[in-house]
């Protein structure tokens, strides 16, 4: 007969792994609302920042509620600039490069190349930071990018030279979080995830308000409704409904097995994009998508490994939450 501590662990596992998973494909359906909402013929600069501003409140009610469960240590004024900075590339650049990129690529390729983000890390920090990659690793990177090509190749079929435009601008915005996650590991230990989810996304939403208001100073004011329904579905089901879901499920059962739980992400969207978009699903892209996916699960695994290790101290380069893209 099971002991109440054994069923306890069993319902905390369970649920962490439900809620990782439906976070995960509560984020990825954020592809599935941009590409409904290009179809009313608005710019991606105004969709970020209606995505952004309707998001803030939430977030600031987040920050409120977890401000009253637990003190927090003041922030200083280089932590404030860091945040900005870190806000810019993570939350602003790499959701605008994104916007712009799923213009000319399926979702399913869209999903598929941010996927690849823990792999971008891992090249920056080989490349810059001088860590040591495994022989496994190194497989895996060239396992991940593979699948990417494969997938690549209907799109490029279907689309022809926009297909690269888009794959650059959705590249262009994993390697933007990818240094995002790297430059905020120390402040996440330092400060907690929920303020820096919530400064860095204020930030984002400054940003965009601006740029939005270089462009057509009037234009988030004159859309017609369905795009601020499908905004106000974006900024709450799929930006901060997820976040809170993945932050917990981190809590509950650790970040590797959130990782995998996110493998539900990219394959929810595929389908999504099919159902609601009536994109392809053809052998070559889920041949494509299977080869990433298994990539991400040896990085995972290894990571995991790795921190188990008694001769290993360093925190994981996967220990994040995922992207608001």
């Amino acid at each position: 007969m099971q002991s109440a501590n054994t069923v306890q662990h069993q319902s905390r596992y369970l649920y962490g792994i439900l809620m990782a998973g439906v976070g995960s494909m509560l984020f990825s359906g954020k592809a599935i609302l941009i590409k409904l909402a290009f179809g009313y013929s608005v710019n991606a600069e105004t969709l970020l920042a209606l995505r952004m501003l309707m998001a803030l409140p939430m977030f600031w009610a987040i920050y409120w509620w977890e401000s009253r469960r637990k003190p927090m240590n003041p922030l200083t004024w280089p932590d404030r600039f860091k945040l900005f900075f870190l806000g810019f590339l993570g939350y602003f650049l790499s959701s605008y490069l994104d916007f712009l990129g799923l213009q000319y690529i399926s979702v399913g390729l869209e999903r598929i190349v941010l996927y690849l983000t823990p792999t971008i890390v891992l090249l920056i920090s080989y490349f810059v930071l001088h860590k040591v990659i495994s022989r496994l690793q190194w497989y895996a990177l060239a396992l991940g990018y593979l699948g990417v090509f494969i997938v690549f190749i209907q799109d490029a079929s279907s689309t022809g030279i926009s297909a690269w435009l888009g794959m650059v601008l959705v590249f262009g915005s994993a390697c933007s979080y990818a240094i995002y996650m790297i430059g905020s590991g120390e402040m996440v230990q330092r400060i907690g995830s929920v303020r820096l989810v919530v400064y860095a996304s204020t930030a984002s939403a400054v940003f965009s308000l601006i740029q939005s208001s270089f462009y057509n100073p009037s234009a988030i004011f004159e859309q017609v409704p369905a795009i601020y329904w499908l905004s106000l579905v974006n900024a709450g089901l799929c930006t901060v409904i997820p976040m809170l879901l993945i932050m917990i499920a981190i809590n509950r059962i650790g970040s590797p097995l959130v990782a995998q739980a996110g493998i539900l992400g990219p394959v929810s969207t595929i389908f999504l994009g099919y159902f609601i978009l009536s994109e392809p699903i053809t052998w070559i892209q889920i041949s494509g998508m299977s080869l990433v996916m298994a990539a991400m699960w040896l990085l995972v695994r290894n990571d995991d490994a790795r921190k188990k290790s008694p001769n290993s101290s360093e925190q994981g380069d996967f220990d994040k939450t995922e992207s608001l893209n």
